[in-house]
C-alpha cells in the first residue's frame, strides 16, 4: 500500500554531468538524492529509521521522537514524523540554517536549541547529544532513532548503491564519491560493495577540521558536513581514499556545479564536487565516476550562495568559478 509522500523517498534520479569537467577523460555521473521529497539524502535513513522502529513496536502514534540534527535529517525526520502522526523535537545548534529550523516547524516539529558547545568536548555535537539524552529523561515515551550508530541509516544507503548499479546495467562503477558525517552512506555503500564483490573504489569526502579520519578539531562553517566526534557507524577501510576538504572548497565546489550544469545544490554536496575536482587529473580513462549530490541549495541562499555572506569570510573569490 502507497505511504503517500513517504513512497517517493529513494529511487533518484542517475544523470551524466558533461560539463563540470575540464577533463574528459572520465564519464561522471550524479545521484541526485535533492530530488527526495525532504530535500536530501537524509529521507532515506529517516524513513528506514522509523517505520523500522514502528515495526519492532519501539515507537507508537504517543511516542516523542528526539534526535540530533545539523538540519537535513531534522527535516527528513519531521516529515516522516508528521505523515505518521507522531510529535518530534530536533535538538539543533547555532549553526544550523534558518531555513531548515522553518522547515522543521513548518511539518510541526519542535526545536530545542543549543548556544553553545559542549564545555568538555568543546562541540556542538557533543553538546546536541547532551541534551537528547536530558530529553529522553525527561519526556514520557520518548525514543531516539540515534543516527549515529542506528544500523537502518547505513541499510537506507544500501539502496542507493543498488539503485547506482540497476542504472548503469552492467557497466563498471569505478569510483563513488560521497560525503561523511554520520558515516551512514559511507558505510551503505562500502557494504554494497563488499556483499556484492565490486571493484568500486569508495572515496569518502570530510571536512577540514572534522575528525572522522583524524583531522584536527577546528569551527566549521558548513553544516551537515564532517563529525567533531568519531561516529560509531564508522569502522577502518569503509573507504579507498579519503580527501579533506575547507569551506571554501565547498562553496566553490557548489557554484561551479550551478554555473555548469545549473544544479542547485547545497554544502554537502559542494564537498563533494570539490572532491571530484581535486581527483579528476587523477582518474583512469574511461573511469566511471558517482559523485553523490546530497542535498538542495535553495536552503543556502543566504550562505553559500550569497555574495556579501562569502565575500565577509572568503574575500573577493568569484574568480575561482567564474
Amino acid at each position: 500500500m502507497s505511504q503517500g509522500i513517504l513512497s517517493t523517498i529513494g529511487n533518484t534520479p542517475l544523470i551524466r554531468l558533461d560539463r563540470f569537467l575540464d577533463a574528459s577523460h572520465v564519464n561522471l555521473y550524479a545521484k541526485l538524492e535533492l530530488f527526495n521529497p525532504g530535500g536530501s539524502i537524509k529521507d532515506r535513513p529517516a524513513y528506514s529509521m522509523l517505520t523500522e522502529a514502528m515495526k519492532k513496536g519501539e515507537i507508537n502514534p504517543e511516542t516523542t521522537i528526539v534526535e540530533s540534527s545539523s538540519g537535513n535529517l531534522g527535516v527528513g525526520l519531521a516529515q516522516v514524523c508528521s505523515y505518521l502522526g507522531i510529535r518530534f523535537v530536533c535538538v539543533v545548534d547555532s549553526r544550523t540554517s534558518l531555513t531548515n529550523v522553518r522547515i522543521m516547524e513548518a511539518y510541526g516539529a519542535q526545536i530545542d536549541w543549543i548556544s553553545e558547545p559542549d564545555p568538555e568536548v568543546g562541540t556542538f555535537l557533543a553538546a546536541r547529544i547532551k541534551r537528547v539524552r536530558q530529553l529522553l529523561e525527561t519526556i514520557p515515551n520518548s525514543f531516539n532513532c540515534n543516527q549515529y550508530m542506528n544500523l537502518n541509516n547505513p541499510r537506507a544507503h544500501y539502496q542507493t548503491m543498488q539503485e547506482i548499479v540497476d542504472v548503469l546495467d552492467g557497466q563498471q562503477l569505478d569510483y563513488i564519491f560521497c560525503a561523511t558525517s554520520t558515516c551512514g552512506t559511507l558505510r551503505g555503500c562500502a557494504e554494497y560493495t563488499r556483499d556484492h564483490q565490486l571493484d568500486t573504489k569508495i572515496i569518502a569526502v570530510d571536512a577540514v577540521g572534522s575528525v572522522i579520519f583524524g583531522d584536527t578539531p577546528k569551527p566549521r562553517l558548513i553544516p551537515g558536513h564532517g563529525s567533531g566526534v568519531k561516529p560509531p557507524l564508522y569502522q577502518s577501510q569503509l573507504e579507498t581514499k579519503s580527501i579533506l576538504v575547507s569551506d571554501l572548497d565547498c562553496v566553490v565546489g557548489c557554484r561551479q556545479l550551478l554555473k555548469r550544469e545549473s544544479v542547485l545544490g547545497g554544502g554537502s554536496t559542494g564537498a563533494v564536487m570539490s572532491a571530484v575536482q581535486k581527483m579528476a587529473m587523477h582518474l583512469p580513462a574511461g573511469a566511471n565516476c558517482v559523485a553523490i549530490v546530497c542535498d538542495r541549495g535553495e536552503r543556502y541562499v543566504e550562505t553559500i550562495y550569497s555574495n556579501d555572506w562569502v565575500c565577509k569570510h572568503f574575500g573577493d573569490v568569484s574568480h575561482l568559478w567564474s
